[in-house]
């Protein structure tokens, strides 16, 4: 009979450990831990982001409990007091630098962005982690209010964050857009928050496109009118450049400007690309798409435990935050891995009723004869040209 790990210890072979170890002494500090590794750490505040625990109590009682299993986790005792003296101490760059490396081992498995051309395609957006300002004073948002901000750059070939930062409530989304790096050709679906024109004429320079939605207020005027499709919800396809003063000292160059319509609930919304190559119906499409990166954020918030936290220091906030990214990881290399068409959600849910099961994962997400596992419903979110 073949020998097969528990189900948490499969998953975590997607996770290099001897990179993981050699990030580690990278970014150690102060003194060798004498009991619970950065591994151990790891895997205890994983399983707790995969299995829904709430506290460090219930984290080391479940740890404990499976302790007789031959998890071959690499995981040694853990002590109540260890995981809440390691997550306050130790650094939590390991875990940021773990995300940049996963990204490219579910890449392999994941379907494409659904668009006939061969560009790549991301939105960057960012969203809030509201925080009790009483608990945690470091993350002074307003005056009494607490917040961290999580920005992701999203790959839309198996709606992936490929890049990710975590900062100040403060930090406009802006600001860490211009730090991002495309391949040459890219697309970028973004909001009116990363309207920004110098950040357009970097884009330019390095060969990437740019489709946000404009801003009202600005002024500019009609170049060039082309052909629209109003059955196909595209009002206008215009030519523009701006006429006032600044604009024409900041962005010199013409735009594309195209009218849309959700042909569903008839909201309009205006978009700005320097891509002049694609039709408006693609670009309308490629700027309705940029709302999977809102879902991703809307799964993260619902499913992983980053709206309530096991330790108030920052390091310790950051580090749960870093582990929630870097295991959603797996669970949509799995999602990719089961072609079952089940959700991120489900697919979550199915670990957590299996976590510490010996059996192969493939058995596992390969039978088309179960129905997936019930998970808490999710409404749908339709695209609003709001």
């Amino acid at each position: 009979m073949a020998h097969n790990g528990t189900v948490f210890a499969q998953l975590l072979k997607l996770v290099p450990r001897h990179e993981f170890e050699g990030l580690a002494r990278e970014h150690g500090s102060g003194r060798k831990a004498r009991k619970l590794t950065r591994w151990s750490q790891f895997v205890a505040m994983g399983m707790a982001q995969l299995a829904g625990r709430s506290s460090l109590r219930d984290i080391v009682s479940n740890l404990s409990a499976q302790s007789r299993k031959p998890c071959r986790l690499g995981v040694g005792e853990v002590s109540r007091s260890s995981p809440s003296r390691v997550n306050a101490d130790k650094p939590w760059e390991p875990c940021e630098a773990l995300f940049g490396r996963l990204p490219s081992r579910c890449r392999a498995s994941s379907p494409g962005h659904g668009f006939r051309f061969k560009n790549k395609l991301h939105s960057p957006d960012a969203t809030v982690i509201d925080l009790c300002l009483s608990m945690f004073p470091w993350a002074k948002f307003r005056r009494a209010k607490g917040a961290l901000k999580v920005h992701a750059g999203m790959d839309h070939e198996g709606r992936l964050p490929t890049f990710a930062a975590v900062t100040e409530g403060r930090t406009s989304d802006i600001e860490v857009a211009r730090t991002l790096r495309l391949p040459k050709g890219s697309i970028v679906a973004a909001d009116r928050a990363h309207l920004d024109f110098e950040w357009i004429n970097s884009l330019i320079l390095q060969g990437v496109f740019l489709a946000p939605r404009l801003k009202k207020g600005i002024g500019h005027r009609v170049v060039e009118r082309r052909g629209a499709n109003r059955r196909q919800g595209v009002t206008s396809d215009q030519t523009i450049e701006f006429t006032s003063a600044r604009g024409r000292r900041r962005r010199p160059r013409r735009l594309r400007r195209i009218g849309c319509r959700d042909l569903e609930t008839g909201k309009r919304c205006v978009l700005l690309t320097t891509n002049f190559q694609l039709s408006a119906k693609t670009i309308a499409d490629i700027c309705r798409s940029r709302w999977q990166v809102e879902l991703f954020f809307k799964w993260i918030k619902r499913n992983l435990k980053v709206k309530s936290f096991v330790g108030a220091s920052r390091n310790a906030v950051m580090t749960q935050l870093w582990i929630a990214m870097c295991m959603c990881l797996p669970v949509s290399h799995l999602k990719f891995a089961s072609r079952l068409g089940w959700s991120r959600a489900e697919i979550l849910r199915l670990l957590q009723l299996n976590l510490f099961e010996r059996r192969p994962l493939g058995d596992l997400l390969g039978n088309k004869a179960n129905d997936p596992p019930a998970c808490q419903p999710q409404t749908e979110m339709k695209f609003a040209w709001s």
